[in-house]
């Protein structure tokens, strides 16, 4: 094994890489298409990682969370539309998914007079805007949980095979 950086501020690129004992070296040929040259420069952020590198790390480092870190953090387009997810604890997310589904329930009245009649005025915009708010609430935690789920596949907590097979009967 390689030495361990002690450089700060690492991103989570090279922090799992460092979690999985793999040098860079090592690393490149669990990667197959990356050179270890590659990986110095995209965790010394020389180079930006490309979208096609960042699918291949998650997979192969069994870290589904890259791609969110990347999108949240590194891609123009997701700075601007994807939260960065965290994941928590099933138990942390359900609770904060119910307490956001109660929460709206509450403002759903409301949300049908402000937008019944097509258009939001000054007197509706606050509360519009603390609807919005909330709904995100719920959008961050669906992808939390789905995030969470990904992670208990890539480490083998559920069989994939089994998930898959109920997901898709319900896309079908």
């Amino acid at each position: 094994m390689g030495k361990k950086s002690i450089k700060e501020n690492k991103k989570p690129y090279q922090l799992r890489r460092e979690e999985l004992g793999l040098s860079r070296d090592q690393a490149s040929e669990l990667l197959e298409s990356i050179q270890p040259e590659r990986i110095l420069r995209i965790e010394n952020d020389i180079s930006s990682p490309q979208p096609e590198e960042i699918l291949i790390m998650a997979d192969k480092y069994r870290m589904p969370d890259l791609c969110n870190y990347y999108c949240s953090n590194e891609c123009p387009i997701g700075q601007q539309y994807v939260p960065e997810i965290k994941i928590e604890d099933l138990s942390k997310i359900v609770l904060k998914m119910v307490a956001s589904l109660n929460s709206v329930s509450k403002e759903k009245e409301r949300l049908i007079e402000i937008t019944a009649d097509g258009t939001i005025d000054e007197n509706e915009i606050k509360d519009f805007v603390h609807i919005q708010e909330e709904l995100e609430k719920i959008s961050v935690t669906v992808e939390t949980l789905q995030l969470w789920a990904e992670k208990m596949i890539a480490d083998g907590s559920i069989d994939m095979k089994v998930y898959n097979t109920y997901k898709n009967r319900k896309q079908g």
